[in-house]
């Protein structure tokens, strides 16, 4: 696939990729695979839209996508003999994203002269699954292409019947000036413009399936009404937020970022707006991804946590089911919308095959309580969350760990969160097959325990409140005898499906520290090695030791940096009382995000180590914006304050808040517990940090433990 530069922007369920001058460029014989188009329920609508004047590509002056739903582009013409002399033309092209694409060419003369030239804009829609796209195997067969179905000079459409009778069709109709031709697939003006007069053409692009809009959201009349709609709908959930600012130009601008693709993220289900994994393979519903990216904005906004609780909630397993992966009880891995879905020449309608979903569902359960108090979720959701731990305790009833093994033929070999198909390796290399029972699932399994028995007590349920938190001491005890490797004195990736331990070092047991499954002698072993050279890069902490003979730092999970993860052990080393540690991280992950052009931390990033005045190395298909990447930056800021929370009994502690070196101040506004909303103000001073309430709504105590 093409690696060329391309720009993204996304709208809720429509992501387009262009290349820097807005064109999308994969051609109709497919033999150039380049990766652009506009994407809409995992179906390519648009696959071609190329802009020429006299037919030669523009010149490039600038182009960007900053708003995140919109894309600008300047350039000029090249040198065309006897008909425009070079940079004659400005020529400004404007595409946005509303409940379809909408784009504007402005063409502007700045000749003395009057100029008579020809522009064309070729379309094709190829109707690709999202799954051909990205080279997931070979279709046997397609259904049919209708080709251009109609031809005429205010518009043109395509249209594509699939293999399941789906009819799925693009529909483009110009503005402004209209066409003078229409030819095949390309529409066609000749213009003349005299000096220094300028032209505006458009077109709007509509999706439908089954003759009914694919977008779930209305499209307006115009480019600017969608600019004005995408905006307004982005102010009213940002007005929402907590916003966290600091003393440092760069650190705001990457929260700035932060908060703007976690937006961008979002996606409209059945129950709210829930992030996407990732743009551009990965938009659509997750189940782990959008838990994670979850649980790391609790402090930003909650609703996240609550439509992402409610609408995996709506998907959870109800029967046994080889081919998905499903059981009942189980919370799913992924949900896919397109033509391979619907033929179940893949899994995903929905997709259950992961380990960690389910108990990271309960987890968010019982942390989005202790945010917001909000009990009327919690008893909506009670039924769902008894059946999570029910599938979970079924799975455990043979080993008393939960492990995983495949069970569909579509399915994925590795379903935890380092889900290629080579990251379970021993100290040896070698790779490890199932059913294996990974560490930081276990933790998670301890703590959704743990916080599930909260949630018994609160709904009155004693006898089941005594049984988990009687079942979580007891993983721990086993857990800390299993998993312990003497020899390295660390902990095991995981168990392999005899009960021996997978003995290679790696970040994996960096999350256990974060849910507390440690006994505290080993909680500090496992820091003290996250924090050694071979596992932290200084920008991050490795997926696994640079000893190791399978250490890769161009890989996948054999040795690369995923914010996600080192935020996740910067959260452990500072629960542990390891602040300078934690810290240490986050200016490494912060450091590596300010050399990102767009400011926004990857999915992840190679291995190598740190060298001074040299930028971190990228991993080159890393998805960005990526949902628990982003979210990385909120928990980073939110293990600087270090909040813990009882919205429903009026409180909020915050533990020895500690701001890093590169830091003085920073203040922390609207922050949400509960009903309440509160204004602080951290201030470093020398070593130490001072936490100050500036202002209180709602009735919350807060304490302060210096």
């Amino acid at each position: 696939m093409s690696l060329s530069p391309t720009l993204t922007i996304k709208e809720n369920d429509l992501f387009l990729i262009a290349d820097r001058l807005g064109n999308t460029v994969a051609s109709k014989d497919r033999s150039d695979r380049a990766v652009t188009g506009l994407f809409c329920q995992d179906t390519r609508f648009l696959s071609c839209s190329q802009l020429t004047v006299e037919g030669y590509d523009p010149i490039l002056l600038h182009s960007h996508a900053e708003t995140g739903f919109s894309l600008c582009v300047a350039c000029t013409n090249p040198e065309v003999p006897n008909v425009l002399k070079k940079e004659t033309l400005g020529i400004q092209r404007q595409l946005a994203l509303r409940g379809g694409l909408f784009e504007e060419i402005e063409i502007y003369n700045y000749d003395l002269q009057a100029v008579t030239f020809q522009v064309k804009l070729q379309f094709y829609a190829d109707f690709l699954d999202l799954f051909e796209v990205r080279e997931y195997g070979d279709r046997p067969m397609r259904g049919n292409k209708l080709e251009v179905v109609s031809s005429r000079k205010n518009g043109l459409s395509f249209a594509y019947r699939g293999l399941d009778n789906y009819l799925m069709e693009t529909q483009i109709q110009f503005s402004y000036r209209l066409p003078d031709e229409i030819w095949e697939d390309c529409a066609i003006w000749n213009l003349h413009l005299d000096s220094h007069e300028q032209t505006i053409l458009g077109y709007h692009l509509t999706p439908y399936t089954n003759h009914q809009p694919t977008s779930q959201i209305p499209i307006p009349a115009t480019l600017s009404q969608a600019q004005d709609a995408a905006f307004a709908d982005w102010q009213s959930w940002y007005r929402a937020t907590t916003r966290i600012r600091s003393d440092r130009t760069t650190i705001n601008q990457i929260i700035e970022r932060a908060e703007q693709d976690m937006y961008l993220l979002l996606q409209s289900f059945d129950s709210g707006k829930v992030p996407a994994a990732g743009i551009p393979w990965f938009s659509a519903l997750f189940g782990r991804d959008s838990l994670v990216a979850a649980f790391q904005t609790l402090m930003f906004t909650p609703s996240i946590a609550r439509d992402t609780l409610l609408t995996l909630g709506k998907y959870q397993g109800e029967e046994d089911s080889d081919w998905h992966e499903e059981a009942p009880g189980k919370i799913l891995h992924e949900l896919r919308q397109g033509e391979m879905a619907r033929c179940r020449e893949i899994p995903h309608t929905p997709y259950y095959g992961t380990v960690d979903a389910t108990p990271l569902w309960l987890l968010l359960y019982a942390e989005y309580y202790a945010w917001t108090g909000d009990r009327e979720t919690i008893e909506r959701l009670w039924d769902a969350a008894t059946a999570a731990m029910s599938w979970i305790d079924s799975q455990c009833a043979e080993t008393g760990y939960l492990s995983y093994q495949r069970r569909s033929s579509g399915g994925i070999d590795n379903q935890g969160w380092k889900d290629s198909g080579d990251a379970i390796v021993n100290s040896k290399g070698e790779q490890v097959f199932g059913p294996i029972a990974l560490c930081e699932v276990q933790a998670y399994v301890y703590a959704a325990k743990q916080g599930l028995s909260r949630m018994a007590e609160l709904m009155g349920k004693p006898e089941l409140a005594r049984r988990w938190r009687s079942q979580a001491r007891a993983l721990q005890a086993r857990f800390n005898r299993d998993f312990w490797i003497e020899s390295a004195d660390y902990c095991a990736l995981a168990l392999d499906g005899q009960g021996q331990q997978v003995d290679s070092i790696t970040s994996n047991p960096g999350q256990c520290l974060c849910f507390g499954i440690f006994y505290p002698e080993k909680a500090a072993r496992v820091a003290r090695t996250c924090m050694s050279e071979e596992m932290f890069s200084g920008w991050g902490i490795r997926t696994l030791s640079s000893l190791s003979p399978a250490y890769n730092p161009i890989s996948y999970h054999l040795g690369s940096v995923w914010p996600h993860d080192s935020a996740l052990v910067a959260a452990g080393l500072r629960s542990l009382g390891w602040v300078d540690a934690a810290l240490t991280v986050a200016a490494g992950l912060l450091d590596m995000t300010h050399y990102q052009p767009s400011k926004r931390p990857p999915e992840l990033l190679c291995g190598y180590q740190r060298r001074s005045n040299s930028p971190p190395i990228n991993y080159p298909v890393a998805c960005s914006p990526q949902a628990w990447a982003t979210g990385s930056v909120f928990q980073l800021l939110q293990m600087m304050l270090n909040p813990i929370p009882d919205a429903a009994n009026g409180c909020l502690r915050l533990v020895k808040p500690r701001l890093p070196a590169f830091l003085s101040r920073l203040s922390i506004h609207n922050l949400q517990v509960g009903n309440s909303h509160i204004d602080l103000e951290l201030e470093r001073q020398g070593e130490h940090t001072a936490c100050r309430i500036l202002k209180q709504q709602g009735n919350i105590q807060i304490s302060i433990e210096p």
